[in-house]
Formats: structure tokens, C-alpha cells, sequence
């Protein structure tokens, strides 16, 4: 690994590695997804992380220009719960009753609620962004969503999901946690507290209850550069000071396990529970085991204490 790290954003697009490359860990002919082209016409999964606000934006005015609006509502319609000016485009059959909502200062910006989808008791801040919401699509009372956000159909998106822009959901997913700046693939399974921020999760991938992906390095406030990866002995600059996890078609991280920035599981990587995940390239088809009582990593001692005190 002598000299500089290559620079992944500034490679030609034949010089990245296969590990790099979207189809190395999402197959959309076998998982068709609606937004396929933002990640398969990408040369490296980095450049999509750099693409979703953009996508994001073009798509939502896309498919609000398309909509078969059926009622439309205004600031004037919620006093006392909200601020800025927004507009609120909704289809037959949705419904749309918010706990506040926070709308642009300079322009009115844009909520769709396609048909049939159900919002109740979220909050929802347009001043970033427009925000769409899928067919069928639930939103707890408890949400909180950001734009630009895209949400798929028939999802469930449970009391205490936090979307804090540039979020993008496919369809059938279960949501709980924070996102940001992520691309959750159709029928992904995250539906307990946790963290995905600037990542990639394929289809039916899966986040267990407390799982979290760290996304930003320890000493980042001190030395503030981008994260680095060795792939075949070549070391790779990924561009980006903050870059997460890539998850392939159903790949599993299991409860209260932590990923380091730059981690990716290809399909079928199967992570038990309380693991940490170092920075690397895993799978596929392979099982990570957290054992420490088989193999000797935990450590016992004998609890000293005064036997004639009461409890």
C-alpha cells in the first residue's frame, strides 16, 4: 500500500473494484426497485451517497407534477400548527391530520400523500425539501420526517422513526429508527431503535433491536478526514468524512451489534447479536458469530463481599 490512497470519486469508472460496484451487492432483476437507476448507474455505491439529495429532488417534483390530486391544503388549514409556507397535495382515500409542520420561508413547499396513505400526529418540516409519501403508506403518530424524503408504497413507518433528509424508502418496509442521507430498499426491515446514516441497505435487509451503524469516525472532530478502506492490498480514499454501512440483498445485522464507518456486508451476510463490526468487506453467504463464552474472550472474577450484611 505505497503512496496515497486512491480516491474511489475520482477513479474512472473501469478502475473500481468489483467490491465497490452496486451490482457486487444489489440484484435488481431478481428485486426490481423503482428507483434502481440512481444506484445501478452509479461506477461505486459512494457516488450514489452522493447523489441522493439530488435524485431526491428531481423525483419528488416528478412524481408531485404527476399526481391525481383529489384536495389540497395550505398553512391556513392547520392554525397553531405550523410555520412557513407549504402546500399539502393530497389523493383519494388519504388521510392527513399532523401534529406540525414546518414550511418554507422564501416558497411553499410541497407534501404529497398518494392514495390511500395515512399520516396522523407526525411531524413534518418541508423548509428543506418536499416530502412524498407512497400508496398505503402509514405513518405513526410520533414520526418525525424531513425533506427531500421519498417514501415508497404500503409501508409502516412506526412511532419514533426520525428521517432527517435525503431519505429514500422502497416499498413494504418496516421503519423505526433515525435515517439520514440513506437508500432503504424494498421490503428492508428496521423496525426497533436504532441508526443508519449514509448508507445503502438492499432488499429485505434487516437491523435488530438496538442495532446501530456508526457512520462517522471516533477522533473525526480532531483529525476530520475521510475514511480510508484496504481492499486486495490497495488503499482506498472513499471521498466522504461520513460514510456508514452497505448492506446487500438480505443481509441481517442482529441486536445491539455496532458497525464502524465503512462497512460492507454483500448478500446473505448474517451478523449475530452484540458484534462489532470493524471496517472491511464481509460475505457473501457467511454467518459472523459473537461467542465469547465458547471461546474464552470473557473474562470472570470473583465478586467480593461482606456475607453478614444484609441486603
Amino acid at each position: 500500500m505505497a503512496g496515497h490512497p486512491l480516491n474511489v470519486l475520482e477513479l474512472a469508472p473501469e478502475d473500481i473494484p468489483e467490491k465497490l460496484r452496486p451490482r457486487y451487492y444489489f440484484d435488481f432483476d431478481e428485486h426490481p426497485f423503482e428507483h434502481a437507476d440512481l444506484i445501478s448507474g452509479a461506477p461505486s455505491v459512494v457516488h450514489v451517497l452522493e447523489r441522493i439529495g439530488g435524485y431526491l429532488a428531481d423525483k419528488a417534483s416528478d412524481l408531485i407534477s404527476t399526481a391525481e390530486v383529489t384536495g389540497t391544503k395550505t398553512e391556513a388549514d392547520y392554525p397553531g400548527r405550523c410555520s412557513g409556507r407549504f402546500r399539502v397535495l393530497l389523493e383519494e382515500g388519504a388521510v392527513f391530520e399532523p401534529a406540525f409542520i414546518v414550511g418554507g420561508r422564501a416558497r411553499p413547499s410541497t407534501l404529497l400523500v398518494r392514495a390511500g396513505a395515512q399520516v396522523v400526529g407526525a411531524n413534518l418540516w418541508l423548509d428543506q425539501g418536499d416530502i412524498v409519501l407512497g400508496p398505503g403508506t402509514v405513518v405513526e403518530p410520533g414520526a418525525g420526517l424531513k425533506g427531500p424524503t421519498i417514501v415508497g408504497r404500503d409501508n409502516e413507518l412506526r412511532q419514533g422513526s426520525y428521517f432527517r433528509g435525503n431519505v429514500l424508502i422502497g416499498d413494504q418496509c418496516v421503519i423505526r429508527g433515525e435515517i439520514k442521507n440513506s437508500v432503504m430498499m424494498n421490503r428492508a426491515d428496521y423496525p426497533h431503535p436504532s441508526y443508519v446514516g449514509d448508507s445503502l441497505c438492499g432488499y429485505r435487509s434487516h437491523f435488530g433491536n438496538q442495532a446501530t451503524s456508526a457512520n462517522l469516525k471516533v477522533f473525526d472532530l480532531v483529525e476530520r478526514k475521510t475514511v480510508t478502506i484496504e481492499l486486495d492490498g490497495i488503499e482506498y480514499d472513499l471521498g466522504r468524512r461520513k460514510v456508514g454501512i452497505v448492506m446487500g440483498d438480505c443481509a441481517q445485522v442482529g441486536c445491539n451489534s455496532v458497525s464502524d464507518p465503512g462497512v460492507f456486508l454483500a448478500p446473505w451476510v448474517i451478523c449475530y447479536q452484540l458484534t462489532r463490526l470493524k471496517k472491511g468487506f464481509y460475505g457473501p453467504d457467511e454467518v459472523m458469530k459473537n461467542k465469547p463464552l465458547e471461546h474464552g474472550v470473557m473474562e470472570f472474577a470473583p465478586l467480593r463481599r461482606d456475607r453478614t450484611r444484609s441486603v
